[in-house]
């Protein structure tokens, strides 16, 4: 971007290169915003061998991506999250995920299109896709498209900013040799989409700008607005795919303020009228079509998932209440003594307070009070006054039912600051409380709650509480009064403690079926502190009494609620994962990420090296080279008169500038991160490099050989680190001798001795992993392993675990012997005594191994290599084996993401479905 001609000094010779024009032509200056040197790059106006390099370009990245795609033909990775969501959309089960819904829309119409119904759960890493039919080379088949085209999209963006056509095939080959961007673009992932969707937005925007740099005569004509309005389609792609896409908006954004700010300074061809029609093409564009087309896949997202499912515990009452089922009919509005009622919190989920005939194991062992997600018969609870009513004589009329006689229930409606007891009609029992600790958080603030009595009780003091009425949340001057059905917001007050009725994201263990924990906290928060009524049902409330339900919330009030709660489980995202790792270690490729094992093959996300380490590098020449531009600007060099220079610096700087607004954000992160979220700045980074490379070899030295013997030395180079990593990307197989070969850093983690010693041990052991129909591993927990207790050898159900039968064509298994060994830390083996001995003092871990003899057709002994007989499966390891990256910073969190809760005692429904989970909760998998 050049200002206008009032503040620029004249241009130089051979500002820049053209076949279409000599080279050291001089160029005019401008009176406009016109830029100097620039030339009309229209992408649609290359000459036919542009086209067909690119072309060529593309069949190359198709085949390398879609070379054995089947394989694995097991889950991969985060195919557990987004395979798993194409099931919910299919089934149209609700689900919360952290990201936006475009690319999982698009997983699930390519699965659905191949035949999908959704009953595969891909529940597990390992999990078989063979044996249920499972279409899932048609989901791969989507990112892999995006993988694809990232190649054209690269070769025509830097075409468009006026690289030599060397230099555009140089950074499409890069795109194609990347490793890391080859495993993505393999797997049903969201970071291939992503990907593609950036670089279009760059392509678009930079199309765009090359249009406006042509100064007045070639603003507002048919490429001026197509390459603006592609630009904002593609920020909305970007967007609502992931959202580092607001980071892309970023960029977009602020390029957009400099172009605005140059057109100010024009005063001799841009009017005020002229400048605000720029603007305002601009807002239309680039603000109102992302954000419509965003809400739009909102739109199509709810119009899929009508029905309840695991994450609409997740929603408020009112979301809820828009699904299939979740919805109730109208409820009567006033309350009085003597209704039945569910109460429900606030803040965490809006759960049920809820109780069931199980005791606590400790503190007072009295029966357990919980929150709980789902509606059930055991939420129910009569509201009784803290005295009985009296008859016609005076008399107490006792009994449960007392107030279901009573004649002027207005008389009855439970006002601010009544005292109540609650009582809990499947049990007999009401709630109570006391100063005795809760069993899970035992802090001097917190007293346990529990429900007390039998049948016929009449209670004590510690069953009372007092209601008070959160006016500022309750809706109405009446539901500010007294207790109203969904509109007035309460506390609970303990009467004799003083205590008020509480609960948080605390799990409850097994023996309360990992149900959320209900205390009554001193000086409790207000949010965790505060309830409501959802039903309301009272014998003497006629059929026309008043009735209030649920507001319903809209699409503008459910799109919005939802994006505050991928926003909070987002940033809830802080426990370490096995294979995480900081920003700092993205540029330097120090690790990369643990995908899939099996079979002796593994899937580890790396990257190529050349590619990484030269567009880091050209990062860095780029800083140094402003760092100096800006002193001599300082010192009044005239550096910028010269065009080169100047175009120099602003081309290049667009796409550092770019990989800086992808990169930098992760530092503010204090979530899990993973090397692929690099991969949007990469790109930007390997365009840096292209377009240094570029001027370095075509518009400095001016020398097309030196540009193209250049280009094939990087390609080739490229292409044989590539070839050398590829078993990691594809799954092949491999040796531990080349595997140990190409690890050049010790934090480059792959397991060498997954592999074989030779091909030939592959061959002995079967085929190819896409022929074999292979059983489900299960995913590795992140769960600290239990220590392993000694198991009987007479144990009909002692056995070598997740060891595949091997039986080699031409070969039979003539026996199998499996027992189970204790050594010890240097191997030796431990006899029963020593190990009753050691019980309870160490941790075993255990080792699996398979020694097998191998007999031929005539009966002769066939010795081979153990390793080339062991099947056992290798899932990515548990972060206790492996170790998680130290520099994760770790938080512990006041509300910790919800787990799932497992069915209540004698609940009718409580088994119907488990609590909402997050997309991301489990560390065998991650986002």
């Amino acid at each position: 971007m050049a200002r206008s001609s009032s503040a620029k000094p004249p241009a130089t010779k051979g500002a820049s290169y053209t076949p279409l024009k000599p080279k050291n032509e001089v160029k005019k200056q401008h009176d406009d915003y016109t830029s100097d040197g620039v030339e009309d790059n229209d992408i649609f106006l290359l000459p036919i061998s542009d086209y067909q390099v690119m072309f060529v370009l593309t069949i190359l990245g198709a085949i390398v991506r879609l070379f054995r795609i089947y394989q694995p033909t097991s889950v991969v990775f985060d195919e557990v999250h987004f395979g798993g969501f194409a099931s919910k959309y299919i089934k149209g089960k609700f689900f919360m995920d952290v990201h936006p819904p475009l690319a999982k829309l698009l997983i699930t119409l390519f699965g659905w299109l191949a035949g999908f119904n959704g009953d595969f759960d891909f529940k597990e890493i390992g999990k078989d896709y063979l044996e249920p039919g499972v279409p899932y080379v048609a989901m791969r088949l989507f990112p892999a498209i995006c993988g694809i085209l990232l190649v054209p999209t690269v070769f025509l963006t830097l075409k468009a900013t006026g690289c030599r056509t060397a230099t555009a095939a140089l950074g499409a080959a890069f795109i194609i040799f990347e490793n890391g961007l080859l495993t993505q673009a393999r797997l049903i992932l969201l970071d291939s989409p992503l990907v593609i969707a950036t670089a279009f937005t760059a392509l678009a925007f930079s199309s765009f700008t090359n249009q406006h740099e042509q100064g007045p005569s070639k603003a507002f004509d048919a490429s001026w607005w197509f390459w603006l309005v592609m630009t904002g389609l593609g920020l909305g792609i970007t967007a609502s795919i992931k959202w580092v896409g607001l980071f892309t908006i970023a960029w977009v954004g602020t390029l957009t303020l400099v172009q605005l700010w140059v057109l100010l300074g024009d005063t001799k061809t841009v009017t005020m009228r002229i400048f605000a029609k720029h603007f305002m093409a601009r807002a239309f564009c680039l603000i109102i079509i992302p954000a419509t087309f965003y809400m739009a896949m909102f739109a199509i997202h709810f119009l899929c998932l009508s029905n309840p499912g695991d994450g609409d515990g997740f929603m408020s009452s009112e979301f809820q209440a828009t699904l299939n089922n979740k919805g109730m009919q109208d409820v009567p509005v006033d309350i009085a003594f003597g209704s039945r009622v569910t109460i429900r919190h606030v803040n965490t989920q809006g759960g049920y307070l809820h109780s069931h005939p199980l005791m606590y194991p400790t503190g007072s062992q009295q029966q357990q009070i919980t929150l709980y997600p789902h509606k059930d018969d055991n939420n129910l609870f009569l509201l009784e006054n803290q005295t009985q009513p009296l008859d016609m004589s005076g008399e107490p009329i006792n009994g449960t039912h007392a107030w279901d006689t009573v004649q002027n229930i207005t008389e009855n409606y439970i006002k601010d600051g009544d005292v109540i007891r609650l009582y809990h009609l499947a049990t007999h029992r009401r709630l109570h409380s006391h100063d005795v600790r809760p069993p899970v958080s035992e802090a001097d603030w917190q007293n346990e709650v529990s429900a007390y009595g039998y049948e016929g009780f009449a209670g004590d003091a510690n069953d009372l509480f007092r209601v008070e009425i959160v006016k500022k949340q309750s809706l109405g001057p009446a539901a500010k009064e007294r207790l109203r059905t969904i509109q007035t917001k309460f506390r609970l007050v303990h009467v004799m403690t003083g205590c008020v009725l509480f609960s948080h994201k605390v799990k409850l263990p097994d023996w309360a079926s990992e149900q959320q924990e209900v205390t009554c906290a001193k000086g409790g928060t207000l949010p965790n502190s505060v309830w409501y009524i959802e039903s309301n049902a009272h014998p003497q409330l006629a059929n026309d009494a008043e009735k209030v339900n649920y507001v319903n919330p809209g699409f503008f009030g459910k799109f919005w609620e939802l994006q505050k709660v991928m926003w909070r489980t987002n940033a809830g995202l802080v426990e370490s994962h096995a294979w995480d790792s900081r920003p700092e270690s993205w540029p330097i490729l120090r690790r990369g990420i643990n995908f899939w094992g099996k079979e002796h093959r593994q899937i580890y996300l790396m990257g190529n090296p050349i590619v990484w380490y030269t567009s880091t590098l050209a990062v860095v020449i780029y800083a140094l080279f402003k760092g100096i531009a800006v002193l001599r600007w300082q010192r009044s060099c005239n550096d910028y008169s010269n065009t080169i220079f100047k175009r120099f610096d602003y081309e290049t700087g667009t796409y550092v500038l770019g990989w800086a607004f992808h990169y930098f954000p992760f530092f503010l992160m204090q979530r899990q991160l993973f090397l692929h979220h690099y991969f949007p700045a990469l790109v930007f980074a390997v365009m840096a490099f292209c377009q240094i490379f570029d001027f370095a070899t075509a518009r400095i030295v001016r020398d097309n050989l030196i540009n193209k013997a250049s280009v094939v030395t990087l390609l080739a180079i490229s292409g044989i680190v590539f070839a050398l990593y590829s078993p990691l990307a594809y799954g092949n197989a491999w040796t531990k001798a080349e595997c140990n070969r190409v690890k050049l850093f010790s934090t480059w983690d792959w397991d060498c001795n997954t592999f074989l010693e030779s091909y030939d041990a592959y061959s002995a052991i079967g085929a190819a992993p896409s022929k074999i129909s292979q059983t489900a591993q299960p995913a590795v927990e992140n769960k600290e392993p239990p220590a392993q207790e000694p198991i009987k050898q007479d144990s009909p159900n002692v056995g070598i675990s997740g060891a595949p039968k091997f039986e080699p064509q031409g070969q039979k298994v003539v026996g199998r012997e499996e027992r189970i060994e204790y050594r010890d830390q240097d191997g030796n083996l431990l006899n029963e005594e020593q190990v009753k001995a050691l019980e309870g003092k160490v941790e075993f871990k255990t080792k699996y191994e398979t020694r097998t003899r191998v007999v031929d057709a005539n009966g002769n002994e066939v010795e081979m290599p153990l390793e080339e007989l062991a099947g056992a499966g290798v899932a990515p390891p548990h972060p206790d084996v492996q170790g998680a990256n130290q520099e994760t910073k770790k938080i512990v969190m006041d509300d910790p993401i919800p787990k799932e809760a497992s069915s209540s005692k004698d609940g009718e429904k409580e088994a119907e479905r488990s609590v909402p989970k997050p997309a991301s909760e489990g560390n065998e998998a991650t986002v």
